[in-house]
């Protein structure tokens, strides 16, 4: 049979429906040293186990199978929540991958009888995609076979069963453990991806045994037991061998992890969006980009994030299952579960929490934390903030250093800034608690009670001025010879107050002339 390049990409692209695609996922993946089953561990924001099963939809089966055993609970579910009408197939205490396939069928054929195209996949084999699995199907119905095997020549083929062929005819697999001196010179593996006919399949599954050098039953045999009785199975072959390439350590974790990242870049690129540096960028499978998006270096875009036409996303930026509208611009940046409307600006160096929204035209600027909160059409917080539990209306400017004070201690409660007022800087807001529309806050504010649209609200504690308190109570001191030479420039006279001694041990801070205690802060005294 002729090659086939794979290809990432999940569609349905099948014209030959297989009446099943079983999943293997049993197996135990001692080689990661990890408490997380080997096909939950992430590449490209999915589980190696749901790369497989997009895989599988996308040759649209008339049932999907998961075999399950090891880490049980955890597996089911995570196949019941990414694919809820899977079947799942417990494996009993026989090993091998053929029992695992001998379980799913009997599963299958519990509730209906299996007939037609059956696909058998890894779980762990993630850059096996939807194309190169049409392709094996199609192949199979196209040339009659009874056994269709997806092989691929690689240089190093150690570990891999060996394919075994008289010219066109697949004549058997042989296992690493078991093959002698002259097959482990062959270079053409197996991926262990088939297609079979079932009625073959359910015939010969019985028949097998365990006589080999790990005691398992392996779905390989199937394939000499049939040739033995002269059925078609020949081989469709991969140009591209990371296609097929399995997960056994982390290791090969990441290297995959990067292959697969250079494919969804390489993609995106074509599709219209400017990747500035390809080395430092990351982008998950599920992302959707739109055309003339810029992803600057170190930029990571994960989960389910939608990024509109014409937005600039980093450097350094990391947007997880967020919303990025047209020409939105997020520097230097974290966020998470957020939304960001068209034209919005976030950073540098903010944070977007989950149920963060930024209204079009909106700024989060420099040093602010935003969290569950929603900003108007052009309203700005534009430093050193934390806006939580708020909406703040549009064209409201919040002032520097302002704090939305939500937690009591016990709840959290909402705080409402109305349109078109302008917050001054240093204020806190000490929820709940509104600000209508058009109202001014003095700088240093601190609201516990609402404020009506249009009012000035401030605190005024009035200001203080003690002349000649430096030279007094830090005399020698760089502060006091300033002072003493600005006196001097404008022939200003020092005036008096009082008492001329420094500061005693009894009085580190001294008083006032009023009686007034004028005393810093004990780190100021040191």
């Amino acid at each position: 049979m002729g090659s086939f390049p794979g290809f990432q990409k999940e569609t349905r692209v099948s014209p030959s429906r297989p009446a099943a695609v079983v999943v293997l996922a049993a197996g135990a993946g001692t080689r990661m040293r990890s408490a997380t089953p080997k096909v939950l561990h992430a590449m490209g924001g999915r589980a190696l186990l749901g790369h497989a099963m997009t895989a599988a939809r996308a040759v649209d089966p008339e049932r999907l199978a998961v075999v399950v055993r090891h880490e049980r609970e955890r597996v089911a579910a995570y196949v019941a929540e990414a694919d809820p009408s899977a079947v799942l197939v417990d494996q009993d205490d026989v090993p091998g991958t053929g029992r695992a396939v001998q379980c799913a069928l009997q599963r299958l054929d519990a509730e209906a009888a299996t007939d037609g195209a059956l696909v058998v996949m890894a779980g762990d084999t993630p850059l096996l995609d939807g194309e190169t699995l049409a392709a094996l199907v199609e192949a199979h119905a196209g040339s009659g076979n009874a056994i269709t095997v997806l092989t691929a020549h690689v240089d190093k083929p150690f570990g891999y069963g060996r394919i075994l062929r008289e010219g066109e005819q697949v004549v058997g697999i042989v296992e690493e453990r078991d093959a002698t001196d002259a097959q482990r010179a062959i270079t053409e593996i197996n991926t262990s991806t088939y297609v079979f006919d079932a009625a073959v399949l359910r015939e010969f599954l019985g028949g097998l045994g365990a006589d080999n050098d790990q005691g398992e039953v392996y779905l390989t045999d199937v394939v000499a037991a049939a040739h033995g009785r002269g059925l078609p199975v020949r081989a469709l072959t991969v140009d591209d061998p990371w296609t097929v390439e399995g997960v056994n350590d982390r290791v090969q974790l990441a290297a995959l992890g990067a292959k697969l990242n250079d494919r969804i870049l390489a993609r995106w690129m074509r599709a219209g969006v400017t990747i500035v540096d390809p080395g430092t960028t990351w982008i998950d499978v599920d992302v959707e980009l739109a055309p003339d998006v810029t992803i600057r270096p170190g930029t990571q875009v994960h989960g389910n994030t939608v990024v509109g036409q014409g937005a600039e996303i980093g450097p350094e930026t990391t947007l997880i299952d967020c919303e990025v509208g047209e020409g939105a611009r997020i520097v230097r940046a974290h966020a998470e579960l957020a939304q960001v409307l068209p034209g919005g600006s976030v950073g540098p160096f903010a944070y977007l929490r989950p149920g963060t929204v930024v209204g079009e035209r909106a700024k989060v600027g420099t040093f602010v934390e935003v969290k569950n909160s929603t900003l108007g059409t052009g309203s700005k917080v534009p430093h050193l903030s934390y806006v939580g539990d708020a909406d703040i209306g549009a064209g409201t400017n919040i002032g520097a250093a302002s704090v939305f004070v939500n937690y009591d201690g016990v709840n959290k409660h909402r705080s409402t800034v109305g349109e078109n007022a302008r917050t001054g800087a240093d204020n806190l807001f000490v929820a709940p608690v509104t600000v209508g529309d058009g109202a001014y806050t003095g700088a240093g504010t601190v609201l516990r009670h609402d404020v009506p649209a249009g009012a000035l609200a401030l605190n005024d504690f009035g200001q203080k001025i003690i002349d000649g308190w430096v030279e007094k109570k830090r005399p020698g001191t760089p502060a006091a010879k300033s002072a003493a030479a600005a006196r001097g420039a404008t022939g200003e006279e020092r005036p008096a107050t009082g008492d001329e001694a420094g500061p005693s041990a009894n009085d580190p801070g001294g008083a006032g002339t009023d009686g007034t205690e004028t005393s810093v802060s004990e780190g100021s005294r040191r």
